[in-house]
């Protein structure tokens, strides 16, 4: 007799949270579907007072200005590299780092732990000047490197204070048995504990992924002559004209950066969700 009454009192809440998901999936989704559109426009709705949030006469011109401008190819294959270099050099060392702070005790292990948050807290738009200078003493300006190193540097702390739960929650005692059964521990530590931390490395990957495909600072700071080092953002910098910006090209040439991240993410949504579920339960 109770069960009606329990389901009649759980079901407003459940229609109201179900509400306020959909309204926020639509705010967070409308700004991808205004840049889309912008896109799709002729340059004349683009340019009219009046907006609308559709278009009768979709038009494929400001995709086409964006794949005949120069380099644009080589720009993307940039941001690819530099993207791939992040994600893979940051995982591996991130999961050793992890496991190091997790497994071994040593002096100054909780010390170096409160650095990796304090080095969270800093921001980035105050560091980028040494880090000029720093990439000039080392001779990595205009390259891929200065590019790959702050990154790198700046997603680690998250990511090894990510994975350090996912590391804590393998029981020792497996390690112990993978022992008793000859396994050395190189084999354990990528044999047994890299498959079962993964969920957590691809949590962590997407971030650094997406942080460094979309970086725009460290490119425009770093990169200053060599244009053929530049980066998919950088591109985008020849839509914007002092007379007047070529917003179709802009909004094109973004929809274009944003296709590799949603495909990332879709290849990796099932493992993302149970790592940031993994995360959450730490």
């Amino acid at each position: 007799m109770n069960a009606p009454r329990v389901l009649g009192v759980r079901r407003p809440g459940r229609l109201l949270a179900e509400a306020a998901a959909l309204l926020t999936a639509v705010v967070v989704a409308f700004p991808l579907y205004w840049m889309v559109l912008s896109a799709l426009k002729p340059a004349g709705e683009i340019q009219s007072t009046r907006p609308r949030p559709w278009t009768l006469s979709p038009s494929l011109d400001s995709f086409r200005r964006v794949f005949e401008q120069q380099d644009f190819g080589r720009y993307f294959l940039n941001s690819l590299l530099v993207a791939t270099a992040v994600v893979l050099a940051s995982a591996v060392i991130a999961f050793l780092a992890a496991t190091a702070v997790t497994r071994f005790r040593f002096r100054f292990r909780t010390t170096l732990l409160v650095m990796f948050l304090v080095a969270q807290m800093v921001p980035v738009e105050a560091l980028t000047i040494p880090l000029f200078f720093l990439m000039r003493d080392a001779g990595l300006l205009n390259t891929l490197g200065s590019l790959v190193l702050p990154h790198l540097a700046f997603s680690l702390p998250f990511a090894i204070w990510m994975l350090r739960g996912f590391v804590r929650a393998v029981p020792e005692a497996l390690e112990e048995q993978a022992r008793i059964d000859g396994a050395s521990h190189a084999r354990f530590l990528w044999t047994i504990l890299f498959p079962l931390v993964l969920p957590g490395l691809v949590a962590t990957s997407v971030f650094s992924f997406i942080s460094t495909w979309n970086d725009f600072l460290f490119a425009k700071s770093f990169l200053i002559s060599d244009t053929s080092q530049s980066t998919l953002p950088m591109a985008l910098l020849v839509f914007f004209k002092p007379d007047e910006n070529d917003w179709g090209g802009i909004m094109a040439g973004s929809t274009v950066m944003t296709i590799p991240v949603l495909v990332f993410f879709v290849l990796v949504q099932r493992r993302l969700v149970s790592g940031l579920g993994g995360a959450v339960k730490d």
